[in-house]
């Protein structure tokens, strides 16, 4: 596991900023451990929703957490209003970042996570497959004289 500090800046559209890092970073399986910070405005699915809500105005990030693939994010999300409300759901396009998202990412680089259609559910849900381990380049040594002798 390769751990990962994050700082994402104002006006950073935090789905869009995470989803794009696998492809940015070279790597096939990664998930957010921890997220806070503040977004306006938020951006949410909740569940058994099919549309998005938004919420207006400032809030704190509470949590943060998902899994990242090459085939995008899927991340949740939970917030504070003004006034100390928390809401959370699905974290959607358009979920800015206020002041600061500090994250913490771990790569998992012995797996490979997807996403494909479930018949079951109907949605793209998470597949995991175990990385295949990076062989070793064959190393070979020459004597003086053998006709790989580079001295010649």
């Amino acid at each position: 596991m390769k751990l990962e500090p994050l700082r994402l800046t104002p006006g950073t559209d935090l789905l869009l900023a995470l989803a794009g890092l696998p492809l940015q970073r070279g790597e096939r399986a990664g998930v957010v451990i921890s997220g806070i910070g503040s977004l306006a405005p938020v951006r949410l699915r909740f569940a058994g929703r099919d549309g998005a809500s938004t919420l207006p105005g400032d809030h704190e990030i509470l949590s943060l957490a998902g899994s990242l693939s090459i085939d995008g994010a899927h991340l949740h999300l939970s917030v504070a209003d003004v006034d100390g409300r928390v809401t959370g759901g699905h974290l959607l396009k358009g979920s800015l970042v206020r002041t600061t998202a500090e994250l913490l990412v771990a790569w998992l680089p012995d797996f490979t996570f997807r996403r494909v259609v479930d018949l079951q559910t109907g949605f793209r849900e998470l597949q995991i497959t175990r990385s295949e381990p990076e062989q070793p380049a064959a190393i070979t040594t020459t004597r003086p004289g053998d006709c790989n002798d580079a001295r010649r």
